[in-house]
């Protein structure tokens, strides 16, 4: 009989513990999983305690996961948390591989530390008399991501972070909600289905623009041709996902099923679209750009000679790479549609020096660019900019699921559901962002002084080596 009291006790104790520590978990703000998941998402954070030791006999390799290895999302957390960043005993990468980087040091290093953000070295708009030409304060910015492919949380907190960074978030091309007005100055970008700017049939409405545009802090707008994860093509948003709150950012019709065609009703050639940029830039006064995917070579070259022969035309150019994607796309357009960024950029920029025109349009470049060699190697190519999509989502609790087109985001970024989207706390997770992207800043700081220049985007090609998969490099300069 004593014995069975002492087991009731016990059943007790551990029942009441597992009530406290589930109430706790609901009540906490710090961690999406535990919120979401509570007790079983403490299952998590202990195989990740023990994940180098398992590592070392089973599972993977540090660097071999997809889309982002574990030591680059590792990275990520670190930084966005504010811990330790740094990886003891030497690197475990495969030097040897075909494409690897390897940077110059230089044996006169700048001595300097500073934690200030890294401005681009161009004013966007000024070439062609924006009478809103600014200057970004950082080179680095959140890529479009709209409000309904995220969460409003995940808006909210990337928008804060923005904020803390005074670096640029781009709206993705599900128009301005109220969640993108929390201090983070914006990029409006207009996709072919034009939300936020489409009159009643669907096609663009420049006083619906301006509308959409009122008493919020747009900097710039862009107008995207296409994108990295799914170039070509347009996309359906069902009805029973146009919420309230989706319907009022795009301007559509509350349960109404919507569909973003796969090309733009307001133009259907070079000169059309120029045209719409100018409609655009003298309605607004801001700096207006494009950003898109790179497939039909021959569209640059003509856009880099209409350009050239006018003085008229986009003021920034966005390359997303093949490699690019934050939601769902056909795997035939994910895995084999656009060249990734490492030949998609230097094709564009390349083809507008030839004009004389890589000092008149702020070139920037996405597709998986959130890591400091990749984003160093970036700029050496030319890049005045940086856009970051995913690399962010880690910052903010992303944790590579990859459930992103399923609505069943466990962290609550990609995700429309409230007992999921409640995990997220923009309060906490505002901050990491801000922490992640002055990381990657004072990383590219760091290695171009290093490489003995004041700015990352002095770094050029000829300090860069690639690796042949031989063991041996050649110049960055004769692969790119």
């Amino acid at each position: 009989m004593l014995l069975v009291s002492w087991w009731l006790w016990i059943l007790v104790i551990v029942g009441v513990s597992l009530v406290v520590v589930a109430i706790y978990d609901l009540t906490q703000k710090k961690h999406a999983i535990l919120r979401n998941f509570p007790i079983v998402g403490h299952l998590r954070y202990l195989l990740e305690g023990i994940g180098p030791e398992l590592r070392q006999y089973i599972v993977t390799d540090n660097d071999e996961e997809r889309p982002f290895s574990r030591d680059q999302r590792r990275w990520v957390y670190a930084t966005a948390k504010n811990e330790n960043a740094y990886f003891g005993f030497g690197t475990d990468n495969d030097l040897d591989r075909a494409g690897y980087p390897f940077f110059h040091h230089s044996a006169f290093p700048i001595d300097s530390d500073t934690d200030e953000p890294v401005p681009c070295a161009k004013v966007l708009g000024e070439r062609h008399n924006r009478p809103a030409a600014f200057q970004p304060a950082s080179i680095v910015s959140i890529s479009a991501m709209s409000f309904g492919s995220l969460s409003s949380a995940a808006v909210v907190a990337l928008n804060r972070g923005a904020a803390m960074a005074d670096c640029l978030h781009n709206t993705g091309e599900g128009g301005i909600s109220i969640h993108h007005r929390h201090g983070g100055d914006l990029v409006f970008q207009l996709g072919t289905g034009y939300f936020g700017a489409r009159d009643q049939d669907g096609g663009f409405s420049i006083d619906r623009m301006l509308e959409s545009m009122d008493g919020a802090p747009v900097k710039a707008i862009e107008i995207k041709l296409s994108q990295g994860a799914k170039p070509g093509l347009g996309g359906v948003l069902p009805g029973n996902k146009v919420t309230p709150e989706i319907a009022a950012a795009r301007g559509v019709e509350i349960g109404v099923t919507v569909r973003s065609p796969a090309r733009h009703r307001a133009f259907d050639d070079i000169a059309g679209l120029v045209e719409f940029i100018e409609r655009i830039a003298d309605a607004s006064g801001k700096p207006v750009g494009i950003k898109s995917a790179v497939g039909d070579r021959a569209f640059w070259s003509e856009l880099a000679e209409h350009m050239a022969a006018t003085g008229r035309g986009p003021d920034a150019i966005m390359v997303d790479g093949g490699e690019g994607g934050t939601g769902a796309a056909p795997l035939v357009f994910s895995d084999h549609v656009a060249l990734p960024v490492r030949q998609a950029f230097p094709l564009v920029h390349r083809t507008f020096a030839e004009h004389g025109l890589e000092d008149a349009v702020v070139f920037g470049a996405a597709g998986k660019l959130g890591l400091p060699p990749d984003a160093a190697l970036a700029l050496a190519l030319g890049a005045d900019m940086l856009g970051v999509a995913r690399e962010a989502m880690l910052a903010i609790g992303c944790i590579q699921a990859q459930e992103c087109h399923t609505g069943h985001c466990p962290t609550g970024v990609a995700t429309q559901k409230p007992r999921l989207v409640r995990g997220l706390d923009p309060t906490d997770k505002s901050v990491r962002v801000a922490s992640y992207i002055k990381a990657l800043q004072h990383d590219l700081r760091s290695l171009g002084h290093a490489m003995g220049h004041d700015h990352p985007s002095k770094i050029r090609l000829d300090q860069i080596s690639i690796g042949n998969g031989a063991g041996g490099t050649v110049p960055a300069s004769e692969v790119f």
